[in-house]
């Protein structure tokens, strides 16, 4: 395949993901792309008949039975000339983690936000890993057929809780039952809003010229007209200008308005977003720049889910291909190990579904059966290549619990169960120190983690188990070389453990006992994170 060609293919790709407080509105904004793009043809019918394409990015079962989205759905369509991946990110702030290594694999964020409520909680923690990586924001402000906060309140509260400058791209005639629909500020026109038919694409849109009074009257009314008029004129004197360079560089975030289940505003924010979104960008491997057009293929793993297909009992590892074209013949070196291989079964994933990929080019994702050998964050290339992207840290988990099998004869499945999910990275298993598998403490970012461990299990493994919860709240990794685990000194609420490659690790009750800790063992380094 000619360059010129490997180029185009590149430059078409867009991935983004999509982040926002649970209920904002995700999943149905998500749904709504996916119509324009053809990916499905029902939008709002997860309980839909069963040979319609409907909701697909909330796939696993206690998904489906809690309405949340745990884990990140890979999806992709066509839109507009280009290659769309949507990276769909857990909303509950239990699984903040791998919305984090979700996000190393993005090029841009959207963030969703509800226009009664602002910024939420878990909005902020979400922003924050965004910042970490300075990748460009786009903003959906969702739910304007509701009653909403005052327009200027919302773009201040984004502003003020996140530190992010706000550049609305659109603004809102009104909110709820007095929602007329928005003014396009590029293309200085009306687009009325009119309740559409839930699950269809084709939403009723008039646009009206400013100058065109008589529409104005009959869509819009003089009262609104005139609020619309002084608000916008306040904007243009006091509001950011758009400027690309900024939202590129994660300093202005382009704000919209609509209704994502009215499917009111979605293809306007579609349209801007795939015009000032990028295509895939260089990452860094040491210290230099990985151009993802000049470049040999390379990917990076950054995700791991163990049984998406209950039949096959299997494991995919997701890579997000950052330069080059994969070729499914091309033999290919998993750097971390040295193997060079061909990467096994590589597929497009459409959230359970699969379809078998020839090809595939940086910006897309993959995933890949994986025999037991990839971790999060290990990077292929091509085997003369010497490439390494930078490892995804892994989160201190804040809550601890003891595990004990129901029926102890299962301990063979229940070794594996609790191995496979924690290689996944949702979960973090250690052992007392000198103790071998017999005890077993599990280790979550979020409690929520606990009853999915639970749920897995038992559905996935047919393993029961109890949790005695623990009441540490402190991990530290001891980064001390060969230091003696037996004598080191600690405090009455302290637990020596190892994690599953043997690295010495303590739990804490309280936080003072760490200092006091370093401060009675002469040399003693204490991390509070697992260096990958």
């Amino acid at each position: 395949m000619s360059n010129n060609k490997v180029a185009d293919e590149i430059n078409r790709r867009r991935t983004f993901a999509i982040i926002s407080h649970p209920d904002a509105g995700k999943t149905t904004l998500t749904e709504k792309f996916l119509l324009y793009g053809g990916a499905i043809n029902q939008a709002g019918s997860v309980k839909g008949k069963a040979t319609s394409k409907h909701a697909v990015s909330d796939w696993m079962e206690i998904e489906k039975q809690r309405g949340i989205s745990v884990t990140s759905s890979v999806l992709q369509f066509n839109y507009e000339d280009c290659c769309i991946n949507i990276l769909d990110t857990p909303g509950h702030q239990d699984f903040s983690e791998d919305t984090y290594r979700t996000l190393m694999a993005a090029d841009s964020a959207v963030m969703v936000i509800d226009a009664s409520k602002g910024v939420e909680a878990q909005t902020k923690k979400l922003f924050k890993v965004c910042t970490m990586r300075h990748i460009p924001i786009f903003t959906f402000i969702n739910k304007m057929d509701r009653d909403a906060m005052d327009t200027f309140d919302l773009l201040s509260d984004i502003e003020g809780n996140l530190g992010i400058e706000t550049c609305p791209m659109n603004w809102p005639l009104g909110s709820g039952k007095n929602f007329k629909g928005i003014y396009d500020r590029q293309e200085d026109r009306i687009v009325t809003f009119a309740d559409t038919m839930k699950g269809t694409k084709e939403g009723t849109e008039t646009f009206i010229s400013l100058d065109d009074q008589k529409m104005i009257d009959q869509y819009v009314g003089t009262e609104a007209f005139e609020t619309l008029k002084s608000e916008i004129e306040l904007l243009d004197g006091a509001g950011a200008q758009f400027d690309i360079d900024a939202v590129r560089a994660g300093k202005l975030t382009p704000v919209f308005f609509g209704s994502a289940l009215q499917n009111f505003g979605v293809e306007i924010f579609l349209h801007h977003f795939l015009q000032m979104a990028t295509p895939p960008v260089g990452r860094m491997s040491g210290e230099d720049i990985i151009d993802p057009v000049d470049h040999n293929f390379t990917a990076f793993v950054f995700k791991i889910q163990a049984n998406m297909n209950k039949a096959h009992r299997d494991r995919v590892a997701f890579m997000r291909i950052c330069s080059g074209r994969y070729d499914a013949n091309m033999e290919v070196k998993h750097v971390q190990s040295g193997r060079v291989m061909r990467l096994s079964q590589p597929q497009q994933l459409m959230a359970d579904e699969r379809k078998i990929l020839s090809e595939a080019y940086a910006g897309d994702i993959m995933g890949v059966f994986d025999p037991g050998m990839f971790s999060i964050g290990d990077t292929v290339c091509m085997p003369k290549d010497d490439v390494k992207y930078e490892g995804i840290p892994t989160f201190a988990p804040e809550h601890f619990a003891r595990v004990r099998q129901v029926d102890t004869m299962k301990r063979k499945q229940f070794v594996k169960g609790i191995t496979q999910i924690a290689q996944e990275g949702a979960i973090q298993i250690f052992q007392e120190y000198n103790m071998g598998l017999e005890e077993i403490i599990v280790g979550v970012v979020g409690v929520l983690q606990f009853d999915v461990l639970k749920f897995r299990l038992d559905t996935e493994y047919n393993v029961e188990i109890y949790l005695d919860m623990l009441p540490y709240e402190y991990i530290r990794w001891v980064d001390t070389p060969d230091v003696d685990m037996a004598k080191l000194v600690g405090t009455s609420d302290m637990k020596k453990i190892k994690d599953m490659n043997d690295r010495p690790l303590l739990l804490f009750v309280n936080e003072w006992s760490v200092g006091m800790t370093v401060e009675r063992n002469k040399g003693l380094v204490l991390s509070e994170f697992r260096k990958n």
